[in-house]
């Protein structure tokens, strides 16, 4: 059986103080409100001998807040997501509130399944990573003033707050680096989710190569296959039958696939192929050869995103401009990029 949960009341009659000075002491507000040390610590000495713990739905009902924020993403175990979800964490807790976390897995349905369950909690806000057809529901969440930050990617023709980096100049320039280094056959390997930070990486790639009369070859992946069975098999024919010189990955999830299908096919094909990655990962630091990646400000997109976060929860309801961050991509060239050699 469960024991008593003692209530302020409960605590106030057995001590024979008023619960005003209860409330006062567990609020660390004893020496302002000038009650006596002796009260002060009979209060602590008994709350911790009962074990008490607060009332949060009390508190939060009588507050208006319960310093509890939503972190959504497509997958909190990404190696970026979860990154990023640290950083947030951090500064969360140095200001008083705490972050669940959650994956939609870049699914409508279950986004809103997420999106309801926070809101009948009464959270204080949302980060999220927003699959395609949740845009009306971000609206919903706005329309009573429920603090939101979008991240990673936007809506278009919806006015909301968000972080973001400039995917197209970052894609442009890694495929740039491709072409200056002599690869002429670049193969732009994605998936098939029409949300505007994939379509801008594809359309950085394709603006580049055009520019230099380059045929573009694109290999679109079911986004529910990008780690099936089938979707491996699509980037195992594609890698077998097209004459390529360097491959442009658009995903880290994609290029983990790609290195270890490039392997199987031929140990040295992965030495003679110009790889490029967007989104840096341990793995790519460590791998034989080393992989060039296009490294996204992870800790700047955190601070960003609460800095945002904490000017909406504190001016509430008064919020006249819209805050919208594009920060900058760096490409970082290794071992897997290095100049072709013409044999």
């Amino acid at each position: 059986m469960r024991n008593k949960r003692h209530s302020i009341k409960d605590i106030a009659k057995t001590l024979d103080v008023s619960p005003t000075t209860v409330s006062f002491v567990l609020n660390g507000k004893g020496k302002e409100k000038k009650i006596s040390d002796e009260v002060i610590n009979r209060v602590l000495t008994y709350t911790k001998s009962i074990n008490y713990k607060p009332n949060m739905l009390a508190r939060s009902l009588r507050t208006g807040r319960t310093k509890i924020l939503v972190f959504m993403v497509e997958d909190i175990s990404n190696h970026f997501f979860s990154k990023i979800a640290r950083t947030i964490e951090d500064i969360a807790y140095e200001k008083g509130y705490r972050v669940l976390f959650c994956s939609n897995e870049n699914e409508d349905k279950r986004s809103r399944d997420l999106l309801n369950l926070f809101y009948e909690r009464q959270v204080d806000g949302f980060i999220i990573i927003p699959s395609t057809g949740i845009r009306d529901d971000i609206r919903e969440l706005m329309k009573n003033d429920i603090p939101v930050v979008l991240f990673d990617r936007f809506f278009p023709d919806l006015d909301t707050h968000y972080v973001v980096i400039d995917n197209y100049d970052a894609s442009r320039k890694a495929t740039r680096h491709l072409i200056d280094n002599g690869y002429q056959n670049i193969a732009f390997v994605t998936t098939d989710v029409q949300q505007v930070q994939m379509l801008d990486r594809r359309r950085g790639y394709t603006d580049a190569v055009a520019q230099e009369g380059l045929q573009a070859t694109v290999l679109e992946i079911p986004f529910g296959d990008t780690d099936s069975g089938s979707g491996r098999e699509l980037m195992r024919d594609f890698f077998r039958n097209k004459e390529l010189d360097a491959v442009y990955f658009s995903t880290n999830y994609l290029t983990r696939s790609g290195l270890e299908i490039i392997k199987e096919i031929d140990e040295k094909l992965i030495f003679q192929l110009g790889i490029v990655t967007f989104d840096d990962n341990e793995l790519f630091r460590i791998n034989t050869p080393t992989i060039s990646a296009v490294a996204q400000p992870m800790e700047e997109i955190a601070q960003e995103l609460m800095r945002i976060m904490l000017h909406l929860l504190k001016q509430k309801n008064s919020v006249e401009e819209t805050m919208q961050v594009t920060l900058s991509a760096e490409l970082i060239p290794r071992g897997s990029s290095l100049a072709k050699v013409n044999v």
